[in-house]
C-alpha cells in the first residue's frame, strides 16, 4: 500500500489499541452492559440519519449486530469489569482471527490452507500459554469471558462474509454495517442491566455520569467505532484485504503499551511469551510471513 494508506492503517490500530484502556477507565462505577448500551446510542445518533443502509438482508444486519456488537462488546466490557487487564484483553481478543478461520470452514465450507491451519495451531498454543501463565492480576473468569467475546466477533465475521456473498456486495464490515447493526444493541442491554443491576442502579448511573464516562463513551463511539471503521472501510475498498487486515496485529502491542503507561499494568512473563506466540499465529494465518518471504525472494 502507499505510505499514506499505511499510516492511516497504523492510526486505526493505535485508536483501537488505546480503546481498551479507555473502556477500563470509563467502567469505574458503571455497570458494563449499561455502558455498552450508552456507547451504541452514541454510535447511532446522529449517524443513523446520515449513513445509508448496508446492501444486505435485514436478518443478516440483525445477526451481525448481535454477534459483532452486542455479543462481542457486552462480553468484553463484562470481562474488563471482572478484572481482566485492558492490555491482556486487547491481546486475547485477537483469537478472533484463528476462530474465524475455523468457523468459516465449518459454516461456509471454506477450506483453510495449510498455512492457515498451522497459524490456528500456533495461535491456540499462544492462548494456552497466556491462560496457563496468567499472573494474579488476570482472573480466570475474565480470561474466559474475553475469549467468548473473541468467539462472538469471529461468528460475526463469518455471518458478514456470508451476507456479503449473498448480497454480491463484498465484505460488509464497513461504516454502514457498523451503524445500522448497532440498532440491536441499546434496548436489549438496557433491559439486561435493569434485570441484573436494578432500576435504582441504572437510574443513578445515568443521572450521575462522570467526566471519565462521558469521554470514554465519546472515544469508543466516535473514534473507535465511527472514525476507526470509516477509515478501515475506505482502506478495504481501495486495497486488497490481505494488505490491510494484518495491521490489526498492531492493536495488542499498542493496547499493552497504553495499559502500561496509563494504568501501570505489567503482564506476567508467560503472558508476554504467549502473546508473542499468539501474534505469530495471527501472522501465519493472515499470510504476512508468506508475503514477506515471497517479496524478498522476488
Amino acid at each position: 500500500m502507499p505510505l499514506r494508506s499505511s499510516l492511516a492503517a497504523v492510526l486505526v490500530a493505535v485508536i483501537w489499541g488505546i480503546n481498551f484502556v479507555v473502556i477500563d477507565l470509563g467502567l469505574d462505577g458503571m455497570p458494563p452492559t449499561l455502558f455498552v448500551a450508552l456507547r451504541f446510542v452514541a454510535v447511532l445518533v446522529p449517524a443513523i440519519f446520515l449513513v445509508p443502509r448496508p446492501v444486505a438482508r435485514a436478518r443478516d444486519v440483525v445477526l451481525i449486530g448481535c454477534f459483532m456488537s452486542l455479543g462481542q462488546f457486552s462480553l468484553l466490557y463484562t470481562a474488563i469489569a471482572l478484572g481482566m487487564p485492558a492490555g491482556i484483553a486487547s491481546l486475547v481478543l485477537q483469537a478472533q482471527v484463528a476462530l474465524t478461520v475455523v468457523f468459516a470452514a465449518l459454516a461456509l465450507r471454506e477450506r483453510p490452507t495449510r498455512a492457515q491451519l498451522v497459524g490456528v495451531l500456533i495461535g491456540a498454543s499462544g492462548l494456552l500459554i497466556v491462560g496457563l501463565g496468567r499472573g494474579a492480576a488476570t482472573p480466570a473468569v475474565g480470561f474466559l469471558v474475553t475469549l467468548l467475546a473473541a468467539t462472538s466477533w469471529a461468528i460475526g465475521n463469518v455471518i458478514a462474509r456470508r451476507a456479503g456473498a449473498t448480497a454480491g456486495a463484498g465484505p460488509l464490515s464497513g461504516l454502514s454495517m457498523t451503524v445500522w447493526s448497532a440498532l440491536v444493541v441499546p434496548l436489549p442491554l438496557l433491559g439486561l442491566s435493569l434485570v441484573l443491576d436494578g432500576p435504582g442502579v441504572v437510574w443513578a448511573s445515568l443521572t450521575h455520569l462522570t467526566t471519565a464516562q462521558l469521554l470514554s463513551t465519546a472515544y469508543t463511539a466516535w473514534l473507535a467505532s465511527l472514525v476507526g471503521y470509516g477509515i478501515w472501510n475506505t482502506l478495504l475498498a481501495r486495497h486488497p484485504a490481505s494488505s490491510v487486515v494484518p495491521f490489526t496485529m498492531l492493536v495488542p502491542p499498542v493496547g499493552m503499551l497504553a495499559a502500561w503507561l496509563i494504568e501501570d499494568e505489567t503482564p506476567a512473563p508467560l503472558e508476554v511469551v504467549g502473546g508473542v506466540v499468539l501474534l505469530l499465529g495471527v501472522a501465519v494465518t493472515t499470510g504476512v510471513l508468506h508475503r514477506r518471504s515471497f517479496s524478498r525472494a522476488a
